[in-house]
């Protein structure tokens, strides 16, 4: 087992999610205590898995214009909405990771946003500004999970880092569930990219290139 301190819960409370299509689902948000980069991550507990049955769980990277403002620029406004009702059917955890714009946050984000109007991709943007193309770590993400007792699960996930990472951090990752694909035309050169990148597991040949109206 790798070697990380262990976190704790701190509290535990009940919200009912709604969703402006007019999904609603009870849920049970959770905050923790000794996380290694004293971020506020969220664990939404949804759902009650059968006995016997591995978790479904999404480690979901905050996006503001995207799960708040419903930006077109990326998928994770309806990826979260996806997972909510997934893990809900199932039994399992959402992760909500304070990640803005892959660790290095909102800011420059916005900021790699004007450089991919000029013509770069989501990863050539970061670079450009002189940051790590994917700035995430998951250790917190393994000690919530830790806390929860989840040591074994399925990845609601397209991204072969997560999986990896918690792997290594000695969560048993079983089975990586792809997500849906959600484009636009504003987000297929960002889908792309993250295939042609980091081997994101989307189908590349639905990826044509579409223009903004």
């Amino acid at each position: 087992m790798p070697d990380f301190p262990a976190a704790t819960p701190r509290a535990r409370v009940r919200v009912p999610l709604r969703f402006q299509d007019g999904y609603g689902v009870d849920a049970e948000l959770v905050t923790f205590h000794g996380l290694t980069d004293g971020q506020e991550h969220l664990a939404v507990v949804l759902g009650d898995p059968a006995p016997g049955t591995t978790p479904l769980v999404r480690l979901h990277s905050e996006c503001l214009t995207g799960d708040v403002f419903g930006s077109a620029r990326c998928d994770c406004g309806p990826q979260l909405r996806e997972a909510v009702e997934r893990i809900a059917e199932r039994g399992g955890v959402l992760l909500y990771l304070r990640q803005e714009g892959r660790g290095i946050g909102l800011y420059n984000k916005l900021d790699a946003y004007a450089l991919q109007d000029q013509g770069l991709d989501t990863y050539a943007a970061n670079t450009a500004l002189g940051l790590p193309e994917d700035a995430r770590d998951y250790t917190a993400a393994a000690q919530m999970l830790t806390a929860l007792g989840i040591t074994s699960l399925d990845l609601l996930s397209n991204n072969p880092d997560k999986a990896e990472q918690l792997r290594g951090l000695g969560i048993d990752v079983h089975d990586r569930v792809p997500t849906g694909v959600f484009t636009t035309p504003h987000n297929v050169r960002y889908l792309r990219a993250k295939v042609l990148q980091t081997q994101h597991t989307l189908p590349l040949g639905q990826l044509t290139e579409l223009h903004a109206g």
